[in-house]
């Protein structure tokens, strides 16, 4: 009998880690049918449970998962809703979204229910599918810590096995004697695998440092930071600003904005822009800690509706927004919110990084740091042995 996976992610980002995660649950499937102890050079495997059955993962996600042999049967891009006011204006499709998903999970009977992020959602799933009895796996821990805190009392309650990818996540779950597995930050494998492939050269003759643009991966974020991006690129003409585009996000929404600009759209190919970076300025999120796992100095920008920000201020309880700030629990790069986001200050913070000098050395040793704080890679195929191991009945 075919043992059967159900993923799910919400994002951009998860569907980047779950794409991970799902090759290497095949290649263990694939290893353990023929009894070999190693999977991509890494010698975990030499206790791996034999099994012959077929492995069938089904998941929400995107092309990432797709690609490494998930059958994805709803994309990503219809469930992102960023901020308080999109997720109660779109209420309705929400709750829609979340009734399929638990008709789709009791359909296709998983041995084991794997979240990734995305708790809004997720934590529903979770608290539904544990009193139907499925083991509920989460890779990548709620933020909890930053708002919301009284929802680790629902994790602890409903998840069977969290895996935690910021080094100080293992103690603040700690605190509350619930027990995680730290396996370290999935971006490291990305950024691995990346680097084992050659480097696509960007477009054109254009001899110019680059400076990357990530202006986000939701329609509301990009119309936000688009105008004052474009506006920045044409005051620095002996650089060449490369914008990369989410590729769930259609064309039109950035070729309108970018329309008579000097900025070099390309889509699908952030990492070639990354690897490639003098410098960039990033829109908080996940894309904060990967040009900061590339070595990239970065600004980091944000803007949202007042509405938005003024709950925020009350709900939300940390120092930082940037990963990057937050993982090293001090300032390394400079963060830019709401009123203090402008041409003046988003130059003046440009200058200081794409210019040779203490600040810009300061900030590629911090970011050294940062990676090393993380941990190594191995973080997807941690994952998979756990999840299993637990398959066959193993902690």
């Amino acid at each position: 009998m075919a043992k059967r996976i159900y993923i799910i992610a919400g994002e951009a980002s998860g569907d980047l880690h779950g794409g991970n995660l799902v090759r290497e649950l095949f290649a263990l499937s694939s290893k353990s049918a023929s009894g070999e102890e190693e999977v991509q050079g890494r010698e975990l495997l030499a206790d791996l449970p034999t099994d012959n059955s077929p492995l069938q993962i089904r998941a929400w996600g995107g092309e990432r998962m797709a690609a490494a042999g998930a059958e994805v049967v709803k994309h990503y891009r219809d469930l992102a809703f960023m901020g308080f006011t999109q997720v109660v204006m779109n209420l309705r499709t929400i709750l829609r979204n979340i009734d399929t998903c638990k008709k789709d999970i009791e359909a296709f009977k998983p041995d084991v229910l794997i979240l990734i992020d995305y708790p809004g959602f997720n934590l529903r799933i979770a608290e539904w599918a544990h009193a139907k009895g499925i083991p509920v796996h989460y890779y990548i821990s709620p933020q909890v810590w930053a708002w919301k805190k009284g929802r680790v009392h629902t994790i602890k309650k409903v998840v069977d096995r969290m895996y935690v990818i910021l080094p100080f996540e293992k103690d603040w779950y700690k605190r509350y004697g619930y027990e995680v597995d730290f396996v370290g930050h999935p971006l490291l494998d990305a950024i691995e695998n990346e680097g084992k492939t050659p480097l696509t050269a960007l477009p054109g003759a254009d001899e110019r440092p680059v400076v990357a643009l990530l202006p986000g991966s939701r329609q509301q974020e990009i119309a936000r930071m688009m105008p004052l991006m474009v506006a920045i690129a044409k005051r620095y003409p002996a650089y060449r600003f490369v914008l990369a585009a989410a590729p769930s996000v259609p064309d039109a929404t950035y070729k309108k904005g970018l329309k008579g600009s000097p900025i070099t759209l390309l889509k699908g190919r952030t990492y070639d822009v990354l690897r490639q970076a003098h410098a960039a300025l990033v829109t908080s999120g996940t894309a904060t800690l990967e040009t900061a796992l590339f070595g990239v100095p970065e600004v980091v920008c944000y803007s949202g509706s007042a509405l938005n920000v003024w709950i925020a201020k009350r709900l939300v309880d940390i120092k930082f927004i940037s990963l990057v700030n937050l993982i090293m629990d001090r300032e390394v790069v400079r963060e830019l919110i709401q009123q203090d986001l402008n041409m003046d200050t988003l130059s003046k913070e440009l200058e200081r990084i794409m210019a040779p000098g203490v600040d810009r050395s300061t900030m590629e040793k911090d970011l050294d740091q940062l990676r090393q704080k993380l941990g190594g890679p191995g973080a997807s195929a941690k994952v998979a042995m756990a999840v299993w191991k637990s398959l066959h009945g193993e902690a």
